[in-house]
């Protein structure tokens, strides 16, 4: 059978200790972070279940992920797919990080992702995806992801992703207390690095498209889309007991992400890096109003 890797705790707390000082945008965070990102984060610090899990991760990873994207996927260089190559650029400039190494892996499905440490992050892009967007709209994408690496989000999404892959092979109510934590951080994480992304884009109807083309996963189709009936599904599925399988997911639903990124572009922040505007809502009361947006959550 095959063995769980084995969870050094103490070590994990005594390196997240010894570089807590000189890394302090790790829990402070920057003025786009949402909220109950920030706090979720500060929590995982005292989360026993969820530290055990990132340090594993973090260390398998280290051992297997890389040489597995090495092994299927496509590097993106100035030399390979240099187009996709100077939008990454482009985005991670924008947010002052340094620039990820960028994949491509053959999928029709349209996502992207995030793996790694907070030192060594790689960002996945599918295919399907490169396909159907617009430069601007994998601006978006890509500028999302940089987002979580800015803040420091990596090491906990790794973690996330190896955890659902070991609950199909361990014994899953094990791994369940570290599961729902993630989750729940994972869902305001996405808020987010949606602000990221339309931050880098500048562009509000590109990054809505970005995200809104993920629910329709067709070009022929999305020529016929009506985002503002998608928007009033919100509505629709938010009575009832089933809005409450959100708990499970890793985002919230496509309508709420919509609706959250309406309220940030709505924002002093936002309004101030299209066009110098000191107009428009505080980032409190953003957040505030995308509290009361994703509460129907329950998580």
């Amino acid at each position: 059978m095959a063995q769980a890797p084995r969870m050094d705790f103490e070590a994990f707390v005594a390196r997240k200790k010894a570089g807590r000082a000189a890394d302090s945008t790790q829990i402070a965070g920057h003025d786009y972070t949402y909220t109950f990102d920030r706090q979720s984060r500060v929590a995982f610090e005292n989360a026993k279940p969820v530290a055990l899990a990132v340090e594993a991760s973090v260390r398998l990873f280290k051992q297997m992920g890389m040489h597995q994207l090495l092994g299927h996927a496509v590097k993106v260089s100035d030399r390979q797919f240099p187009r996709i190559y100077g939008i990454a650029k482009q985005a991670s400039d924008a947010l002052q990080i340094t620039m990820p190494q960028v994949f491509v892996v053959n999928n029709p499905t349209f996502n992207a992702g995030t793996l790694g440490t907070n030192d060594d992050s790689f960002i996945i892009v599918h295919s399907g995806l490169l396909d159907q967007y617009s430069d601007q709209e994998l601006l978006t994408v890509i500028g999302h992801e940089c987002g979580h690496i800015h803040n420091s989000h990596v090491a906990y999404l790794t973690a996330l992703h190896y955890l659902t892959y070991m609950a199909g092979m361990f014994l899953p109510w094990i791994l369940q207390p570290a599961l729902v934590a993630l989750k729940t951080w994972s869902r305001r994480a996405e808020i987010t690095c949606d602000r990221a992304g339309m931050l880098v884009c500048r562009d509000q109807q590109a990054s809505e498209r970005a995200i809104t083309k993920l629910a329709v996963g067709s070009r022929k189709l999305y020529e016929e889309f009506n985002l503002d009936a998608f928007l009033e599904q919100h509505e629709e599925g938010s009575q009832g007991i089933g809005r409450f399988m959100e708990v499970f997911a890793t985002h919230p639903w496509l309508p709420k992400r919509v609706l959250a990124m309406r309220l940030f572009a709505a924002s002093q922040l936002y309004r101030r890096t299209l066009d110098g505007a000191a107009e428009g809502l505080t980032m409190s009361e953003v957040d505030s109003r995308v509290s009361e947006l994703l509460k129907g959550e329950a998580g």
